[in-house]
Formats: C-alpha cells, structure tokens, sequence
C-alpha cells in the first residue's frame, strides 16, 4: 500500500475513533478504528512515535500485509492466509489425469514462429481429422418461465440481460432433459456467484430433497447462495480446485446417495475436462464399484407395493429418473478452449486414433481462440488488451466472454498472413469442434449418450456451445456427429 505520513490539518480530520493515518493512493485517512487511547491504527502503528521501537515487516505468508516483527510466530498461527488442512473430499490430483512427460516437447514454439509450410500441414491435419463431423450444431435456444420477471426487468443493463439469457436457456435445456426435480444433487463446477444453481433452486420451487454443492476454487464475492432459506433446498459451498475434488467423500453425498446433476456455465476450458473426469470416473465409477444399493430398493424396505407403485407414478410425472444412477446428467456450457490442457485432457484416446497427439492438440487449442478473438485489432491493441486481461486474471475478476469481439492471451502471435479473417475463425470453431468431439467419444465411452447444441445466440455469447450428457438408460438427447 503507497502512503505517506499523516498530513497537515489542511486536508481534514479523520473521522472520531478511526486511524490518523493518511493513505495517499487512496486521498483520504485510513478508516480503521484505533484501540483506546491510540492514534493509529496496528497497521499503520509504526508512524506514531510511541510506537517507533517496535519494527514491522511483510508477513511471509502474504506480503500484502505487515506485522509485529516481535509478534510474527503468533501471528502465522492465525495468519488468514496460513495453510488450512485439507478436507477429506480432497484428493491431490485425482482428477488430473494420466501424466507423460514423453509425449509432450520440452518446448513448443509459438504459432507465429511456425513456418507457412509447417502452419498448412497443421491445417490439413485438422481439416482430415474433422471430416465427418457437424460443423453447424443444432439450435436448442430456450428459456424458462423462472426468469421471466429477471429478464423484463427494465433496470437491467447490456451485461445482465446477455447472463440471464444465457442462465435461461441452460435452465430450460435442464428442464428438457427431465432433469430439473426433486429429490436430487446439482454439482455446479465453476460456480462463481451460485446464480446459475440460485435460478434452478428458483424454477423447483418447493421441491423435496434438492441439494446444491458450488464448486469454486476462488475467494468469490457477492455470492448469493447463502440468501437461501428455503426448507427443501440445502447449499453447500466448497472452495476447492476440481483436479483433487472427489465427491464421493463429501458428506452430504455419500449420506444421501442422490443421483448428481453436473452443471456449469462457461466452465472454463480445461476446468471442463476435470468436471467430466470428477463426475463419470471418479464418482460415477467408484459409485458402481460399491454397489450401492438402488434407490428403488432402499425404498422397498420401507414402503407397501401399493405406496411404491405411486410413488413410481408420481415420479415420471415430476422427472424422477426411473432408473437411479450416480450422475443422472450433465449440462455444461463451454468456453475458453485455448485453456485446455494435453495432461488433462479427456479426450487422448479419440486424438490418437485419428494419429495426433499432444503437439498438434497444443497447436489446435492455441488456434481456437481464432474463433472468438478480435483480429480487426491492430497488433498495438490486441497487446494493450491483452495486458489487461492478464491483469484481470491476476486479480480473479476474469470474465470468460464479452459478448464481442475478444483478444486472447495469445492472438498477437496466431495471425498467419497467409489466411484472412474469415477463413481463420472458420479454422478455430474447427479447432473447438475437434476438441469438443473427444469430450463426446469420452462420455461416449463412459456409458452416456453426449450431445453438443447451441443454447444461445452469438450476438448474446461467442461462447456458446452446450454439452449436454444422459446416462445411456436414460432418454437420450439427440446425438450430434
């Protein structure tokens, strides 16, 4: 913190009971309060004379803070920013995937420093890879009667009308796939605010047993899951990375035994393939590998054939799966491919088969930011932009899509002269195809029936693709190629 000695009256007084001491960066004095008798407040206690004897310095564990040199030992003892123990549900890496440090370089060069030759060898790779594939998904643009009210609301600005919009659609591809009822956990990966869980708690009204975990693995403010009072619904926050997630140790799953609902809006790129991973083999797997016993059994010990016969019936009326498995489904927005990664990447085994691997998917991830950058911008811009967005991830406040044009951390080196515009954002939503068809063959293989739509118009998102997941017993979406 930039500050200076406590100024002349001639700039005011602080306010009674609060620090003397002037905070130059900011114009105004320090607003913390002072302990009786004191001027200063502990941070700023060193620009009191009577305090001159005493030297402070950074803390260790976070120099963002100072402390009593004399004081440090107990200080680290209830440091905020001390390491906590780790709950049981974390697992170091458990979801990371395979590691093989064989398969990927040591150093791989930018795309700007490949050569027109090497740049067209990797385009024709991608273009005989992708044959057969849909590139024009199917449009499943929806909404839902629980935002109704949010998304006439007059005082709402550009920027949320593009999130409810959005937050609708998932909603109403949720409430498609009959997945929207009670009696069931919604795992919301990437969770930042909880808005997308708060508006499914909204559209189930008084539905019973519904349980919510938000996975977030950041300090989020403005959160608004703890302004749920409601009887049926229970939250649950977990500040946790997704790689060392293991949701069976969380107790309110491995008590309950409900059927998970894995959803996510803008899950960003390779948190995508951790999530996928965290739920169908972690989970899902590990789940079958208990045999655990069905609901449909748990309830026959204690219900009459008469009471479980309707109770079957008021089941398909309300969305009850008929057929109780660990993941009932998953919904998952898409986003920011250029952040996958090779390790963690479910899709391997597809890449392989069609003879690539962990060099051509690098090159792929980094183009498919071709699909949603600016590249009107001129070099100047897009670097001036491009600082900024570092600098919004530096500080968490990173937004995944802008509703426009995008400059990604490394579009200033992805603009072969060989290629116009057009053709290299046709090159990157090839790119997203690719690696969003090795998620398919993944869940694919992992017993479920995946699909891939748009469920939101670009004006409103470029990012924005929907995968959509049922277990292959279940009824299934409508499969893209």
């Amino acid at each position: 913190m930039a500050a200076s000695a406590p100024t002349p009256h001639g700039t005011g007084f602080p306010a009674e009971g609060r620090c003397g001491y002037y905070v130059e960066k900011k114009k105004r004095f320090c607003r913390m309060v002072v302990a009786a008798g004191k001027r200063f407040c502990g941070e700023h206690a060193g620009a009191a004379e009577e305090e001159n004897a005493r030297k402070r310095i950074l803390c260790p564990l976070d120099p963002k803070h100072t402390v009593y040199e004399d004081q440090l030992a107990k200080h680290l003892k209830k440091c905020n920013s001390r390491e906590k123990p780790k709950p049981d549900f974390f697992i170091q890496d458990i979801n990371a995937g395979l590691k093989d440090e064989t398969e990927i370089p040591e150093q791989l060069v930018p795309i700007s420093f490949l050569s027109e030759e090497q740049m067209e060898n990797l385009i024709k790779k991608l273009r005989k890879a992708s044959e057969g594939l849909n590139s024009t998904l199917k449009d499943q643009i929806m909404s839902h009667p629980a935002l109704h009210d949010a998304l006439n609301d007059p005082k709402n600005g550009d920027s949320a009308t593009k999130h409810l919009k959005q937050q609708a659609s998932i909603l109403g591809n949720i409430e498609k796939l009959k997945l929207l009822g009670p009696r069931r956990c919604f795992v919301e990966f990437g969770a930042g605010k909880g808005k997308l869980s708060h508006w499914v708690d909204i559209a189930l009204k008084d539905a019973e047993k519904v349980h919510f975990i938000l996975v977030e693995k950041v300090t989020t403010r403005f959160k608004v899951d703890g302004k749920h009072r409601k009887k049926n619904s229970v939250f649950e926050r977990l500040q946790i990375d997704i790689q060392h997630l293991c949701l069976n140790k969380i107790p309110l799953l491995s008590k309950e035994k409900l059927p998970v609902v894995g959803i996510g809006k803008h899950l960003c790129g390779v948190a995508t393939d951790l999530a996928l991973r965290c739920l169908v083999e972690t989970y899902a797997a590990s789940c079958e590998e208990r045999n655990e016993e069905p609901l449909a059994k748990r309830v026959k010990n204690d219900k009459t054939e008469k009471e479980i016969n309707t109770l079957a019936k008021e089941g398909n009326e309300k969305n009850i799966p008929e057929k109780w498995t660990p993941v009932a489904g998953i919904v998952i927005a898409l986003c920011c491919h250029h952040r996958c990664d090779w390790r963690h990447y479910v899709g391997k085994e597809y890449f392989r088969a069609l003879g690539l691997g962990a060099v051509e998917f690098h090159y792929f991830q980094r183009m498919s930011s071709w699909a949603t950058c600016g590249m009107q911008k001129t070099s100047l811009e897009a670097s001036n932009i491009s600082t900024k967005r570092k600098d919004k991830q530096n500080d968490g406040s990173e937004e995944h899509d802008d509703g426009g044009y995008r400059i990604t951390d490394d579009s200033t080196e992805s603009l072969p002269g060989f290629l116009n515009v057009e053709e290299k954002k046709k090159i990157g939503h090839l790119c997203k195809l690719l690696i969003d068809q090795g998620r398919i063959n993944y869940l694919q293989q992992k017993g479920f029936n995946p699909a891939l739509q748009y469920y939101t118009d670009p004006l409103v998102s470029l990012e924005n693709v929907l995968l959509t997941a049922l277990p292959n017993h279940s009824s299934s979406p409508e499969t893209t190629a």
